[in-house]
């Protein structure tokens, strides 16, 4: 009779039920994915610093309780500084300050890097804004701006287990800040924010010709940089008609999809333009010499001209001239 050593094979069963084992518990152990959330602005006209004093940041939803990020705290939120400050000038603790009219086109400033969350489907974004936030006009003086109960929410992400996302939050600010009648001082409302995922989305940026400023009565070489020269406007869709163009307070059939101004860099003797963290699609782009625009009243913009664009998401920026 044929004889078998059979330790050899009880060793190797043994070792593979022990593998077998060993994947399940990793199949079956909860994932986390990483979350990542900058900031990133399209300026307004005639300011000269426009300062968000933030706080902290809530993902919320996702059938469990808030997860929150207090700045200077947590280790994935972003340091505190001190620009933002009370009426009698003392620092206001565990707030970051940041200028907004610094981060045009493709800059953004990180809240949040690399934090590790639970995957999922939160149902809104929650950034808490401290007192202190201001906006300073070219003339030099300050003005408080204000935030709705002192928090700017919108519509969450959805965070596969495993991934590794980076979001953008950008202030149009040419649609979200408003001067009301009779109150001192701004709102920033959510209606100007678009929170965008970095891995869909491009950049538009151009240059306008000084001739085609000139010939369209559009103010040149301004004394104070900061002043706006001209605007651009964005739609979704290609080959809309000029007349249909709504601006920002506007009941014409197409809404912006963003708006930024134009302004006049001496160093380089160009006039430019940006706007950033845009979805990928096909846009209409509109140029007005008016940089006047209240976000909640139509005002008289008029578009000289139309161009088409198709933006790609990738990090090199469209180039669109005028």
């Amino acid at each position: 009779m044929q004889k078998f050593n059979v330790t050899p094979l009880l060793v190797m069963l043994g070792a593979l039920g022990l593998t077998a084992c060993g994947s399940s518990e990793q199949e079956e152990a909860p994932q986390s994915t990483k979350f990542s959330l900058g900031v990133s602005d399209a300026p307004v006209t005639e300011a000269a610093a426009v300062v968000v004093c933030f706080s902290g940041i809530q993902l919320v939803g996702n059938d469990q309780p808030p997860q929150s990020f207090t700045l200077g705290q947590d280790s994935s939120a972003a340091d505190t500084n001190d620009l933002c400050r009370d009426a009698a000038g003392n620092v206001i603790p565990n707030t970051r300050g940041i200028d907004l009219l610094q981060l045009q086109g493709a800059a953004s400033e990180a809240l949040i890097s690399n934090a590790e969350v639970a995957p999922g489907n939160y149902g809104q974004l929650r950034l808490d804004i401290a007192q202190g936030s201001y906006l300073q006009r070219l003339d030099g003086s300050r003005h408080p701006v204000q935030v709705p109960s002192n928090q700017l929410r919108l519509n969450g992400p959805t965070l596969s287990a495993g991934g590794t996302f980076s979001y953008t939050l950008e202030f149009d600010l040419r649609k979200a800040l408003v001067d009301p009648v009779g109150i001192p001082g701004y709102f920033v409302k959510p209606t100007g924010l678009r929170l965008v995922d970095n891995s869909e989305i491009g950049h538009l940026e151009g240059l306008v010709a000084e001739s085609f400023l000139i010939n369209n009565q559009c103010n040149v070489n301004p004394a104070d940089e900061r002043a706006a020269v001209a605007a651009v406007y964005i739609y979704e869709g290609l080959d809309l008609p000029i007349a249909e163009l709504a601006d920002n307070g506007g009941t014409n059939t197409h809404q912006p999809y963003a708006s930024t101004a134009v302004f006049f860099n001496n160093d380089a003797t160009e006039y430019q333009y940006a706007i950033g963290y845009v979805d990928a699609g096909n846009y209409t782009v509109a140029i007005s010499c008016d940089t006047t625009d209240d976000p909640e009243n139509p005002d008289e913009v008029n578009f000289i001209v139309t161009k088409n664009i198709t933006i790609e998401a990738r990090q090199e920026p469209h180039q669109l001239d005028f």
